[in-house]
């Protein structure tokens, strides 16, 4: 399911382009796990939870590749402020989901570490960004 992406850091995000951002892979891994993880939910959360939280996860790595296209300091920080909101959400989501039973708490654990993983390194990336300026 993962396809082989370079391991390049945060730290340099104008370097070749989002791609090479290891936030925005960690982004597109957010959003396939969570495509995998919502097949199983009932049929009738297809417009409900599951839309929402493919939606949320999706948003993540958008925001990232959209901010760094952007090519100035602020709009990448605004951008990257957006991805936080996304991973809040959709970690709201996926607590959401164990509570209505859709998922078992061991389930929803990997999700939750790479979501509060990816929170670190946006902020650090939205730190490290706004000192540059």
């Amino acid at each position: 399911m993962r396809r082989a992406m370079r391991n390049l850091s945060f730290e340099n995000p104008k370097a070749e382009g989002y791609r090479d951002l290891i936030v925005w892979q960690k982004g597109i891994e957010v959003a396939e796990l969570t495509y995998q993880l919502t097949r199983t939910f009932p049929t009738d959360e297809k417009f409900g939870l599951i839309s929402q939280m493919r939606r949320a996860a999706v948003s993540i790595s958008s925001n990232i590749a959209e901010g760094q296209a952007r090519h100035t300091t602020g709009e990448f920080i605004q951008f990257i402020s957006h991805a936080e909101g996304s991973v809040a959400e959709l970690s709201t989501q996926f607590h959401l989901a164990a509570e209505l039973g859709f998922m078992d708490r061991e389930s929803v654990a990997q999700p939750l570490a790479l979501l509060e993983e990816l929170r670190r390194m946006l902020n650090g990336l939205r730190r490290k960004l706004g000192s540059s300026r």
